[in-house]
C-alpha cells in the first residue's frame, strides 16, 4: 500500500489546460485516463492532501468487492492502481485547495479560482466531487483536539498502527462495526462503545460483533462517551457514563470515533448550476449539467436510475470524455479507438 503523495503544483499561480477536474476520488482519477486517451490534458483540484477521495481518506485498508476484474481491492490499493494508470498523462494536481469560484470568460472558457488564489482556465469543467467537501463528525468533547492524529482517529490509514494496542471504537454504524471486526484480531484489547444497544450497521456485521462479545474477545459498552484522559497527545482512558453505573473510565491508548460525515456541497453550490437536493442533475448521454461545458460524474450527480457505485462513475467518465472532446476541440474529428488494437493509444500509454 502506498501513501505517497503526488507533487502539488505551486498555489497562487495561473494555469491553463484542456479540462479542470474538481475531485480526486476514483471517478475523478479515471476521468483523467479517459480524457488522456483523447489527448486532453487535465488539472485536478481537491481539498484533501492526497488523491483517492473517500476511498483513501475513510477506508484506505477496507476491502472493496465490486470493482470489475478485481475480486477484492482496498481503497488505497484502488487509488494506487488508478494513479499508476494515469501516470502517462502527467496530470497536474492542486491539493489542499477548495474550489472557491467559477466564471465564464468572454471566449467561452471557464476560470476556476481556489481559496489559495490559484486560477485554472479551461474550455471544459468536470465536477467529480463525490458528496462535496466532507469532514468527520467529532465527539463533542472538550480538549479532544490535543489528541487528534496521535491517539484519537477518525479514519484507519494503516491497520498495523493498532497492532498490540488497547483500542476503543466509538459509533454504531458500518464503519464502527467493520473496524471492530477488522482490528480485533490484531489489537491487544478491543472495546466498542455506543449510546444504545441498537446498531445501524449491516445485520451480518452486528451478528459477528455480538459473537465476539459472547466469546469475550470484544467488550461492548452501551454508554455515553463523555471525555478522554491523557497528556502530550496520548490518551490513557475514555470517560463513560450510564444511568446505572454513573461515571467510569475505560483504560485505552487509542480511540477511533466513527460518527459519520458532515457533507457540504460548499462553493460548488454557487457555480450557477441547477441543483436537486444538493445533487447536480445531468443528462445520460454526455453527463453534462445545465451549464454547457460543465459536466458532473460520480456521486455528485443525479439522473433517473442513478446508482452510487464507483463502477457507475467510471462509465459516466468514459461518456463524458467523448463529449468533452467536442467542446475542447471544436471542429476536430473524434475517432473512437480501442486500447487493445490501437497502436496510437498504446504509444500514449507507453505499452507499445
Amino acid at each position: 500500500m502506498s501513501n505517497e503523495k503526488p507533487v502539488s503544483a505551486p498555489a497562487g499561480e495561473a494555469y491553463e489546460t484542456d479540462v479542470i477536474i474538481v475531485g480526486a476520488g476514483p471517478v475523478g482519477l479515471f476521468a483523467v485516463f479517459e480524457l488522456g486517451l483523447l489527448d486532453l490534458k487535465s488539472q485536478v483540484v481537491d481539498v484533501l492532501d492526497r488523491p483517492g477521495g473517500q476511498c483513501a481518506e475513510l477506508y484506505p485498508e477496507k476491502p472493496i468487492y465490486d470493482i470489475p476484474g478485481l475480486p477484492v481491492v482496498t481503497g488505497q490499493g484502488l487509488t494506487d492502481a488508478l494513479m499508476q494508470q494515469i501516470a502517462p498523462f502527467k496530470p497536474t494536481f492542486h491539493l489542499q485547495q477548495m474550489a472557491e469560484s467559477l466564471e465564464r470568460l468572454p471566449d467561452g472558457k471557464f476560470r476556476l479560482r481556489t481559496e489559495l488564489g490559484t486560477t485554472i482556465t479551461a474550455p471544459v469543467m468536470v465536477i467529480a466531487a463525490g458528496g462535496g467537501s466532507f469532514v468527520p463528525r467529532k465527539p463533542k468533547i472538550e480538549g479532544l483536539e490535543a489528541f487528534e492524529g496521535t491517539s484519537v482517529h477518525y479514519a484507519v490509514r494503516q491497520m498495523e498502527r493498532f497492532r498490540g494496542r488497547d483500542i476503543v471504537i466509538a459509533g454504531g454504524g458500518d464503519s464502527a462495526l467493520d473496524w471492530t471486526l477488522y482490528l480485533q484480531p490484531i489489537a491487544k484489547s478491543t472495546t466498542l462503545i455506543h449510546r444504545r444497544d441498537d446498531f445501524r450497521a449491516a445485520p451480518h456485521s452486528v451478528a459477528q460483533m455480538r459473537k465476539l462479545v459472547a466469546e469475550g474477545k470484544v467488550r461492548l459498552e452501551i454508554a455515553d462517551l463523555k471525555g478522554v484522559a491523557g497528556a502530550d497527545g496520548q490518551i490513557t482512558a475514555i470517560n463513560c457514563h450510564t444511568k446505572e453505573k454513573g461515571a467510569y473510565d475505560i483504560a485505552c491508548n487509542e480511540l477511533l470515533a466513527f460518527y459519520g460525515l458532515t457533507m457540504k456541497l460548499g462553493p460548488i453550490a454557487d457555480f450557477g448550476l441547477n441543483l436537486n437536493e444538493n445533487l447536480i442533475p445531468v443528462d445520460t448521454e454526455k453527463f453534462q449539467t445545465s451549464e454547457p461545458g460543465i459536466f458532473a460524474i460520480g456521486d455528485i450527480n443525479t439522473y433517473p436510475g442513478k446508482l452510487k457505485l464507483i463502477l457507475s462513475g467510471f462509465h459516466e467518465g468514459a461518456l463524458m470524455a467523448q463529449a468533452a472532446f467536442k467542446v475542447a476541440r471544436p471542429g476536430e474529428r473524434l475517432v473512437f479507438l480501442y486500447t487493445t488494437s490501437s497502436t496510437d493509444l498504446q504509444k500514449k500509454l507507453g505499452v507499445s
